[in-house]
């Protein structure tokens, strides 16, 4: 979740959507909270981590997905426009939506943090209230510089009401509507 550039916007989501559509593939754009930025390509680590908990879920859960790409509209009446890490869904569930579906058939959404400064305020601030007012049952932050798993559930619809975080190397504990268990170890490979 690197956010190379990003400045305080008064445009509406149509001219966010119009912008995104017409960037070239090797920028991903969001509009979270009234601001624009952009996602920056991920480094190696955060692939494989992206990957290593890829096939986690499907092995737990083969009846689910692991999104890398689909947008989302997220926020209070759905004015925010986020690309998570990772969005789990039941398989089949973004099928024609297009490229912002809405976060009904969202389970969880994951962010990997980045080494740079935005990390703190995105990944731990903007977006729990965003996917919490969106109402996503689950949140998973990989929080690579804690290296911590912050598991963020039971939105109210303004924030998750309980947010573990559990060292790397102990076993995280997805809660339902995600039910998996992970075994974290592996993540400890993966930092600096």
């Amino acid at each position: 979740m690197t956010v190379t550039a990003e400045r305080t916007s008064h445009m509406s989501v149509e001219e966010f959507q119009q912008i995104a559509s017409t960037a070239p593939e090797t920028v991903t754009l969001e509009f979270i909270d009234g601001r624009i930025g952009e996602k920056a390509v991920p480094d190696g680590d955060h692939e494989t981590i992206i990957m290593w908990l890829l096939r986690r879920c499907i092995q737990a859960r083969p009846e689910l997905d692991l999104h890398t790409s689909q947008g989302l509209r997220v926020e209070s009446y759905r004015t925010g426009r986020a690309r998570p890490d990772g969005t789990l869904a039941h398989s089949g569930s973004f099928a024609g939506c297009g490229e912002w579906a809405g976060p009904a058939p969202v389970l969880m959404t994951v962010e990997i943090t980045s080494y740079d400064a935005d990390t703190d305020r995105l990944g731990r601030i903007d977006k729990p209230r965003a996917y919490a007012e969106s109402r996503i049952p689950v949140y998973l932050l990989i929080d690579r510089d804690s290296q911590e798993a912050v598991v963020h559930s039971e939105p109210d619809g303004v924030r998750y009401q309980h947010t573990a975080r559990i060292p790397f190397g102990k076993d995280v504990e997805l809660p339902d509507p995600v039910g998996i268990v992970l075994d974290t170890e592996p993540l400890n490979n993966w930092v600096r």
